[in-house]
């Protein structure tokens, strides 16, 4: 398929800067993908469409405060630093991005808080990109610790509004363990303990995986013909456990349940030569758009993605173009709300 057919006009008033006040009380959008019906629900009601020995899979990913604010040696200017991944625990070396970028160079200092944190500039590695090593005596536990301390939520740019304290705990999952992501896995940021326990005791399986989401996700796809787009590599892991519970719906003829694209990324990367799903533990930059084969995942929780954008491509990828992009001209006309604290959207 060709980029257009993936651009759509979204009015800005449905990008949702904030998330509703109880996680599970945002609109559910369900779509019947063989039937070709369409409901509207809440959240909540997410559990009348899982049953018995359904597998539900969720990431555990954790987002980290990756949005570090400082200054500049000497000159004092005020420098923004995004980082995106440590590069080496031993040597304190992380990937970033900065702005303004063309004021940071090799061998430049930078000061975060009260000079708790210093990082030199190691290697220009894109036009806004470098390589930070942190000047630092500490553990990397106790690093991490200050960058959590000093650090900031990385809320997407598209959302028009100063970081709130109540972004620390809302633009993060209530399963959230592995820390790695600069990107929340937002489709699992509606579920609550209890409706996750709700689940459990009507006998849905929840497995979790961890895919440390990366930027990319966010980033607008920029070539026409999508087979010719390179996605970001991302750290996943998959463990036996996990493996087993999936496989065994996939036995039973029962829904596997991916929360996310993310969790469908790295459920199709990890398919094994019998067709089921095997543990894995190393990275992926597979890239799901229309006309994909899923070999394990059959049901798709999601929320409602901006034009062009990878996640739509994957969620057109299970739900089917047509009525995908359908659903999202009833989505506009319905104001849901879209993007990473609007409205989910679960195909079955």
């Amino acid at each position: 398929m060709k980029l257009s057919a993936f651009k759509f006009d979204l009015p800005a008033k449905l990008i949702a800067s904030h998330p509703v006040e109880n996680r599970d009380e945002s609109r559910l959008m369900v779509v019947h993908k063989d039937a070709g019906k369409i409901e509207h629900k809440y959240f909540q009601d997410v559990i009348n469409y899982l049953g018995e020995d359904d597998t539900l899979v969720v990431n555990d990913t954790k987002v980290f405060s990756a949005m570090l604010y400082g200054n500049k040696e000497k000159t004092g200017a005020q420098i923004e630093v995004m980082l995106l991944r440590e590069l080496s625990e031993e040597h304190h070396l992380w990937d970033t991005l900065v702005d303004p970028a063309r004021k940071i160079r090799v061998g430049n200092k930078l000061f975060f808080g009260n000079g708790e944190l210093v990082a030199e500039v190691l290697d220009n590695t894109t036009s806004r990109g470098r390589t930070l090593k942190f000047l630092f005596d500490g553990t990397t536990e106790e690093l991490h610790s200050i960058i959590e301390q000093l650090g900031s939520t990385p809320l997407p740019k598209e959302i028009k509004r100063k970081v709130a304290p109540e972004d620390r705990s809302r633009y993060q999952t209530v399963y959230a363990q592995q820390t790695g992501a600069v990107v929340a896995p937002t489709a699992g940021l509606h579920f609550t303990p209890h409706l996750l326990k709700r689940l459990e005791l009507q006998g849905t399986h929840i497995a979790s995986l961890t895919l440390h989401i990366g930027l990319g996700t966010l980033r607008p796809v920029d070539v026409e013909d999508l087979s010719k787009y390179k996605v970001d590599s991302e750290f996943l892991s998959i463990n036996t456990a996990t493996a087993q519970l999936v496989n065994q719906s996939l036995d039973k003829n029962k829904r596997v349940c991916a929360v996310g694209t993310s969790t469908a990324k790295a459920i199709e990367a990890s398919v094994s030569a019998a067709g089921g799903l095997k543990a894995n533990h190393g990275w992926t930059n597979k890239f799901i758009f229309p006309p994909y084969p899923f070999k394990v995942c059959t049901s798709l929780i999601t929320n409602f993605h901006l034009p062009a954008s990878a996640p739509l491509m994957t969620a057109a990828a299970l739900g089917g173009y047509d009525l995908l992009m359908e659903a999202y001209q009833i989505a506009i006309k319905e104001k849901y709300r879209f993007f990473v604290y609007g409205d989910a959207m679960l195909i079955l």
